[in-house]
């Protein structure tokens, strides 16, 4: 059939847009010119290049998305199913031997706050009961967390005058930073380590002020 016999036709006109689709433009009336039939295939073919660019852009944005979340995915997984690291023999006496001499810091200063003759004793025994309290009940939460069993409390011993109990004071310290600070550098245990090292300063605090005050008493 001839452009012209087409040009002439009154039928008309369904195009459609995609294949397969079945979606269809219908341009009733007189059959349009050969320039308008060309611009109507260009706009067709413009909406089906359209429908084509958006569906690959959603797609990509899926996979993008699902590549990002998947490794977040995976991190939570494996922090989930994680295992804490056994504490290590060294750890345990650590604790244990820290819990004992807590509760005698505590007792002692319970002992010295009462009945010490020198007003700056019996404040220092207050600092004892408050700071070492504090220390144990951190650590006790530690111990069971971690399944140590800690000693039993026992009573304080006891001394004949300030002067006797500041320096006990001063020798107890020097020994409890040293094992502070070794805990702190070399446990094992990340909760156990930063324990060591913040108690360290409060013990480091203790000791010079038990020296002050030891060397003030005769």
């Amino acid at each position: 059939m001839s452009v012209r016999k087409l040009m002439s036709s009154q039928a008309a006109i369904k195009v459609t847009t995609m294949k397969g689709a079945g979606r269809e433009l219908s341009v009733p009336g007189k059959m349009p010119g050969v320039p308008q039939l060309t611009n109507l295939m260009k706009h067709t073919l413009f909406i089906n290049s359209a429908i084509a660019v958006v569906a690959l852009a959603l797609t990509g944005t899926a996979l993008s998305q699902d590549a990002e979340t998947s490794p977040a995915k995976e991190a939570k997984a494996t922090t989930a199913g994680k295992t804490k690291r056994a504490l290590s023999s060294a750890d345990k006496d650590f604790i244990k031997e820290t819990a004992k001499g807590g509760m005698m810091e505590v007792a002692m200063g319970r002992e010295a706050e009462k009945n010490a003759s020198s007003a700056e004793v019996k404040k220092f025994g207050a600092r004892m009961v408050a700071d070492h309290g504090k220390a144990n009940s951190e650590l006790k939460s530690i111990a069971a967390e971690e399944k140590v069993d800690l000693p039993a409390e026992k009573e304080p011993g006891k001394w004949k005058s300030d002067k006797d109990y500041m320096s006990m004071m001063v020798k107890d310290h020097e020994k409890d930073l040293a094992a502070f600070e070794k805990e702190a550098k070399d446990g094992s245990d990340t909760d156990l380590k930063r324990f060591a090292d913040k108690t360290a300063g409060i013990v480091r605090k203790h000791l010079e002020m038990a020296k002050e005050i030891d060397a003030k008493l005769k």
